[in-house]
């Protein structure tokens, strides 16, 4: 059976610590860890083997370099466009998203840079969120013309409340890591160069305590948001199947490439 120490990752480095595993996205191609191909289909994995872990009490998910995860690259978004590729990424991130949410152990999620769309998604269905003072937090779907289908419309309003995770998911504005700490989005903002140790020191506290009685409790905690993402995540992924498709998405992209203004027409 393969196991964590086997999978042969190519861009998420895996490390033992005692107790605490960390787990460290780093896309070889691209400096700052946006999800193509490679990377979707290695986070995806990872989450299945994840709920496999049987000697780690803990885990420490961090990003190499200026970004945990910059979200889609924009280059993968043209290929993801017919029924039999939208399918697979469907079904590839519902998997990814609740296997997630069905991990175990408690992951503590260390933000060294920005984490954006299924970056960010992927920090707030952790356990806990410290961030680096220097990092930023942001689901910009919409400004792409596509719906935030990977969990961001289910985990957002759980967090800070139906209005203010409209604010952000409806204009894809960028939040500080201090602004985040401050409506409750995140748990705790650090200095970059105690990211790591204080991200570390947690981990390792909550592998230090009972593992039946940390496990447990976050199972019981996370039927809350099993029950967000039972509401919301496959309509949003539907939607957002939809609006790959869209006229709108794809002015989004060329207007990008061409450094113009976009004009959308709601088709």
């Amino acid at each position: 059976m393969t196991t964590l120490d086997d999978a042969g990752f190519e861009a998420i480095g895996v490390e033992r610590l005692g107790d605490v595993l960390r787990l460290t996205i780093a896309h070889p191609f691209s400096p700052v860890n946006a999800v193509d191909d490679l990377l979707h289909q290695e986070l995806t994995t990872l989450f299945r083997l994840l709920r496999q872990e049987s000697m780690a009490r803990a885990v420490v998910l961090t990003g190499k370099g200026r970004a945990f995860s910059a979200g889609g690259d924009f280059g993968w978004f043209p290929s993801l466009q017919n029924v039999e590729r939208l399918h697979e990424l469907r079904r590839d991130a519902k998997h990814l998203i609740w296997d997630l949410v069905d991990v175990e152990i408690p992951i503590v999620a260390a933000l060294n840079g920005a984490a954006v769309g299924l970056g960010a998604s992927i920090a707030l269905l952790c356990d806990v969120i410290i961030a680096a003072d220097s990092a930023t937090i942001a689901d910009p779907h919409v400004r792409v013309g596509i719906v935030a289908g990977d969990g961001g419309t289910a985990i957002w309003p759980l967090l800070v409340g139906p209005a203010r995770a409209k604010r952000y998911l409806l204009t894809g504005d960028p939040l500080t890591a201090q602004e985040a700490e401050r409506i409750g989005l995140i748990n705790q903002v650090v200095a970059a160069s105690e990211l790591q140790d204080n991200a570390l020191e947690l981990a390792r506290r909550l592998a230090g305590l009972p593992p039946l009685a940390v496990q447990y409790t976050k199972a019981a905690v996370n039927k809350l948001v099993k029950e967000a993402l039972n509401l919301a995540f496959d309509a949003a992924t539907g939607h957002e199947l939809l609006t790959l498709l869209s006229d709108d998405h794809r002015e989004a992209l060329a207007a990008m490439a061409e450094r113009r203004p976009p004009s959308f027409q709601g088709r």
